[in-house]
């Protein structure tokens, strides 16, 4: 993927200029220079995203100081720099104003909200998902729901933006905190009543959702992932409660399906009510499934004073009902009614979900499914969704990311070793580490849980989904983790396009499957 390719900064087509004298005022800045008559009208920590207009922060980084970015800054026309001392150091006398701010991170969501009007009382509802698996997903569904109730809605998620009906493709799960205001400046100049967020763990670590409070969060489960960034599971737990604080939101749903439920309910500094999928779980609100097929999952959500809510997701398993259950309690504890959510999506919730157990197979031939999930517990309760549905053998395509969390990669191999019929392993993005020798690890690992499994390794991956349809027949079902929604893969610090929805389907027709 270019740098042109790169999905743009959105921001609101107007703003309201704000005076950089207010401005500093406002949080109580030292200014050096004349701020006279200088109009603020948006805000960049990134010279690439930089506009006329902006206020510049310069912050320092891991490998540099923001600071020494200040000349490109005012050749791109920023009126004033916010930074520390060190970066007033750095950049000296300049023809904008200086602001100095001690460890500007932590505000910049607040700075950020100022510039762009995003305060109490002219906000849309928000909603917050956080949690290692589910949290696409739930939001999806959160933003369908609203849909069907007939609000004008929002979503940022790590497949997509969406801002009453656009859409556009992301660039990271919870964008940074400037980007976040921009974008709910926008959805606000739209007319979107209610916008759903996924949060990851690094998002909170990273302070990107600062400067908003959430009128609903919610939790969806905890499981090994992301463990290069945090020591070990209690401290990725950790980084998720911020979200479940009174400075962050108003109220919060936990769901108790992970072991992790049940602290994050005791922790939790704001009223929340539970939610399971489990028998047994003793919790507020409980999903049950009716029907499972190929296209569509049913399911029952009942809850306090005889609540009986029941639709279904155009998704496979039980854990996508549970996600789907999650969004509608969520939806309650905001102030919808039970009667009116029940009443919309009784036909069923309206949802596409790009790369989440899609279905990308057609009438005949074996059922192709492509999903984005990449940790042992979202192989785990995919595997299990697809053998439900499936009359034939399960085969199952997947390979790992290089330079991230390498020690996941033999629990992955082991769960997809004993939840399939047959295995092929192929490359996900290898980035800067060797694509063999983390096949070798998937392969040595698949081995050693289930001797005499049916086991491939092939490479590239497009030769790899081409291998799994040549082996299966009508009734099989092949299941391709990892790539999900993606549209490219990172090959070197490259990014290479490629589509997995893509290349299933013409693998399919290559095979003379529809």
């Amino acid at each position: 993927m270019t740098k042109e390719q790169i999905p743009p900064i959105l921001r609101p087509d107007r703003v309201k200029p704000v005076s950089v004298e207010v401005f500093a005022k406002e949080f109580d800045l030292p200014i050096r220079g004349n701020a006279e008559s200088l109009q603020i009208t948006g805000i960049s920590m990134n010279t690439a995203d930089l506009r006329p207009g902006d206020l510049f922060v310069a912050m320092p980084g891991k490998k540099t100081h923001g600071a020494n970015f200040a000349q490109k800054a005012l050749e791109l026309g920023c009126v004033a720099i916010v930074t520390d001392q060190t970066g007033s150091e750095i950049i000296g006398d300049v023809r904008v104003p200086v602001l100095l701010l001690e460890q500007p991170r932590k505000k910049l969501g607040e700075l950020a909200a100022f510039v762009y009007g995003n305060v109490a009382g002219n906000m849309p509802k928000l909603f917050a998902t956080t949690g290692t698996n589910g949290k696409t997903s739930t939001s999806y569904l959160l933003e369908a729901i609203l849909r069907q109730l007939g609000e004008t809605t929002g979503l940022t998620s790590t497949a997509e933006r969406h801002i009453a009906g656009e859409v556009i493709v992301s660039r990271l799960t919870t964008p940074e905190s400037p980007e976040m205001q921009a974008l709910i400046a926008r959805m606000r100049e739209r007319g979107v009543t209610s916008v759903a967020v996924e949060v990851s763990a690094q998002a909170l670590s990273q302070l990107r959702v600062d400067g908003l409070h959430f009128d609903v969060v919610g939790f969806t489960n905890l499981s090994h992932d992301h463990l290069d960034d945090y020591k070990d599971m209690q401290e990725y737990l950790e980084a998720k409660l911020p979200l479940f604080t009174k400075a962050r939101a108003t109220r919060g749903v936990v769901c108790l399906d992970s072991k992790y439920g049940l602290e994050v309910k005791q922790k939790s500094e704001i009223p929340v009510v539970t939610i399971t999928s489990e028998l047994g779980v003793n919790a507020d609100w409980h999903v049950a499934i009716t029907a499972e097929t190929p296209k569509y999952t049913s399911f029952v959500l009942a809850g306090p004073e005889g609540v009986n809510i029941r639709s279904r997701v155009p998704l496979l398993g039980a854990h996508m009902a549970a996600n789907a259950g999650l969004a509608i309690v969520m939806l309650i504890e905001a102030g919808f009614s039970a009667e009116k959510i029940s009443a919309a999506i009784s036909g069923g919730i309206d949802a596409y979900l790009p790369g989440r157990t899609e279905r990308v197979s057609g009438e005949n031939g074996p059922n192709v499914y492509v999903d984005f999930g990449h940790s042992p517990d979202a192989f785990l309760n995919t595997l299990a969704a697809v053998r439900q549905v499936t009359d034939g053998r399960v085969f199952m395509v997947f390979g790992a990311d290089g330079d991230r969390d390498a020690s996941k990669r033999p629990a992955m191999a082991q769960v997809a070793a004993e939840g399939s019929d047959v295995l092929i392993i192929t490359d996900h993005h290898p980035r800067f580490e060797d694509p063999a020798s983390i096949r070798k690890t998937l392969v040595e690992a698949a081995k050693a849980a289930r001797p005499g499994l049916e086991i491939y390794e092939v490479s590239p991956p497009e030769a790899a989904i081409r291998k799994a349809v040549s082996l299966a027949k009508p009734g099989d079902a092949i299941l391709w983790a990892g790539p999900g929604h993606q549209d490219y893969r990172d090959i070197r610090g490259v990014r290479t396009p490629y589509s997995a929805r893509h290349e299933a389907r013409e693998a399919l027709r290559e095979n003379g499957w529809s």
